[in-house]
């Protein structure tokens, strides 16, 4: 073999083997979860048939059913045969966690020590596998009373486990819960901008795409968004945002050759591009307090937001570029196909399922719109209580939860038709995960693992 011929096989080894490596850590459809709504923040799991009605009282539809110390709204993340969350346990014994329709900016008064856990379960079983203390001490931020110090859901790539704790850093474990390596960001205070006094714990979830992790951290002060190196930790970019305290999480979506990383936000919402950071294209307006994630299908990019003066949904071509911002009145323009001026939501990410984008109010009305022309389809209460949970879709159903714990099923479709309403029994204020069938709850008190 000549030495020529010698190197162009190595290169042929060596791309297969990076092909293979990376196709391996690929998210697989239906069974992998890996972040805050699954893949791209879809909220969606196809391929399995769900549970339409079950009984958490009765154990009916219950796979398993196990404790979870402690108060945290994030939501459990699937890979393989393993389902992780995160939690913070007080050293006080009322959580002081108030459920509701209510306006209290106000945040709990809690100085005890605190622990924050790691904790994965064994899928099929429930069996705890994991339960690794990333650390203790008085948290260094107040939280709101519907709030907990662990917000921030998980990212895996199924190598790592990453742990977003605002304040109390960022933590990279491998999947065995050993610490790879954390950065301390300082001070990350995220509360109402009107009212600086009125803290409420760091929101926003990481992502990991391409070896890399982002983070969009929006707060009172020296906001950016970041990506860093998911096996070293090194910081690969960093752009400075001007905005106000959000709780949105970014995502990933890949526009022709170039791979773009959407935000949500008040001054500054949205794309960057995944390699540099660099600004792609910026909207100004909405509501003042951003919460949902941007959600994208058909060529268009989703983003809904409310509080204060405005609720729009806003439906952006994939392809804009520089200031899009509308002017005056005005619904559309060169970058954005359709928008209405109010109808978002405040707190729950809307989905897109099928051809219809479904959108789910703090107060429990769900609109539904052609996700292409803007359209609304219908306007329908699916049931009392209060809504901050995300819904998600399977089998053809949305499932919707309650902060009060019901959980909704409407049959997806452009006619509202409502299934069944279950009860979890518990609080449910974290969005929950989909894998092979079996849908995973998290409560006050527990995680649930529903069908299969």
């Amino acid at each position: 073999m000549t030495y020529t011929r010698f190197l162009f096989v190595l290169a042929i080894a060596v791309l297969v083997t990076t092909i293979s490596v990376r196709s391996a850590t690929e998210p697989k459809p239906g069974v992998d979860w890996p972040s805050f709504r699954g893949i791209r923040a879809d909220g969606i799991a196809e391929g399995f048939r769900t549970a339409t009605t079950f009984d958490v009282s009765k154990k009916q539809g219950v796979r398993w059913q196990t404790p979870v110390p402690g108060l945290g709204t994030s939501s459990p993340i699937v890979w393989g045969s393993r389902v992780c969350l995160t939690t913070a346990i007080s050293g006080k014994v009322d959580s002081n966690l108030k459920i509701g329709l209510y306006g209290d900016i106000a945040s709990v008064e809690d100085n005890t020590s605190h622990t924050w856990k790691l904790m994965c379960l064994d899928k099929k079983t429930g069996r705890v596998t994991l339960d690794r203390t990333i650390q203790t001490g008085i948290p260094k931020v107040k939280r709101h009373t519907k709030s907990t110090h662990a917000n921030s859901t998980l990212a895996t790539d199924g190598t790592h486990l990453v742990v977003m704790l605002g304040s109390e850093g960022l933590h990279t474990f491998d999947m065995d819960g050993k610490l790879l390596w954390k950065k301390d960001f300082g001070l990350l205070d995220s509360g109402f901008f009107r009212v600086p006094e009125a803290q409420w714990e760091f929101g926003s979830s990481p992502i990991i795409h391409d070896g890399a992790v982002v983070l969009q951290v929006d707060v009172q002060q020296n906001s950016f968004l970041a990506a860093f190196d998911v096996t070293s930790g090194k910081e690969l970019w960093r752009t400075p945002r001007q905005d106000v305290p959000t709780w949105g999480s970014p995502t990933i979506h890949r526009v022709g050759t170039q791979t773009q990383i959407i935000v949500n936000g008040w001054h500054h919402i949205g794309a960057y591009d995944f390699k540099t950071g660099r600004e792609i294209w910026k909207l100004k307006g909405g509501g003042d307090i951003p919460v949902p994630t941007p959600v994208v299908g058909f060529g268009l990019v989703y983003i809904t937001n409310a509080h204060g003066p405005m609720s729009p949904i806003y439906a952006i071509r994939e392809g804009a570029e520089g200031d899009i911002s509308l002017a005056g009145e005005a619904s559309s323009n060169t970058h954005i196909a359709w928008s209405v001026p109010r109808g978002g939501a405040y707190m729950a990410t809307p989905i897109l399922y099928k051809d219809v984008l479904y959108i789910v109010g703090w107060n429990g009305v769900m609109l539904a719109f052609d996700a292409k022309s803007g359209e609304r389809v219908y306007q329908q209460r699916v049931g009392a209580g209060t809504f901050t949970a995300s819904p998600v879709a399977a089998d053809g159903k949305i499932y919707i939860i309650s902060e009060e714990g019901d959980v909704f099923v409407v049959k997806a479709g452009r006619t509202y038709e409502l299934l069944a309403t279950n009860s979890l029994g518990d609080t449910g204020l974290a969005s929950p995960a989909i894998s092979e069938g079996v849908i995973f709850f998290r409560t006050g008190k527990s995680l649930i693992a529903i069908g299969g």
